[in-house]
C-alpha cells in the first residue's frame, strides 16, 4: 500500500541532482544571505523589492530599497553587468521578489531571490534594520 507521499514514484537520482542543483542557481536562504553579510563575504547586492512603508518599518541589514517596478536599465545604470542580485520581499505569500529577479533576468542581470523573505529572516531568528 503507498501513500500520497510515495505516489507518484521519486524521480531518479540524475533527475533529483539536476532539480536540486538548478534550484540553488535561482535562489538562496536566509541563513546563507546572513552568513555572507556578518562574515564580510558579501558578493552580491541585496534589494528590498516592498513598498517604502514595508521597508521603513523594518529590512536586512545592507539591504537596498528597490520596489521593483524600479528595476530597469537606467536604474542600474551604475551597477557593472556582472553584479548578482538578491531580491527578497515579504515572505512565501508574496510574489514581489519573483516580479523583481524576472524583471533583472530580462535586463540581463544575475538574480537570485532569498527564499523565505522577511518571514523566514525572523523565523531564522535574524533580525531587522530600521530604517
Amino acid at each position: 500500500m503507498s501513500s500520497a507521499v510515495s505516489r507518484p514514484a521519486a524521480a531518479s537520482s540524475a533527475a533529483a541532482e539536476a532539480h536540486f542543483s538548478a534550484l540553488l542557481a535561482f535562489e538562496t536562504d536566509c541563513w546563507d544571505v546572513n552568513h555572507a553579510i556578518s562574515n564580510g563575504r558579501r558578493d552580491f547586492v541585496l534589494l528590498d523589492v516592498r513598498g517604502e512603508a514595508q521597508y521603513q518599518q523594518g529590512h536586512l541589514p545592507e539591504a537596498l530599497h528597490f520596489p521593483h517596478t524600479r528595476l530597469n536599465a537606467d536604474s542600474l545604470a551604475d551597477y557593472p553587468p556582472d553584479t548578482l542580485f538578491v531580491v527578497y520581499c515579504t515572505g512565501p505569500h508574496c510574489n514581489g521578489a519573483d516580479k523583481a529577479a524576472l524583471r533583472l533576468a530580462r535586463l540581463g542581470r544575475p538574480v537570485k531571490k532569498m527564499i523565505g523573505g522577511v518571514t523566514g529572516w525572523l523565523d531564522e531568528g535574524f533580525s531587522l534594520k530600521q530604517a
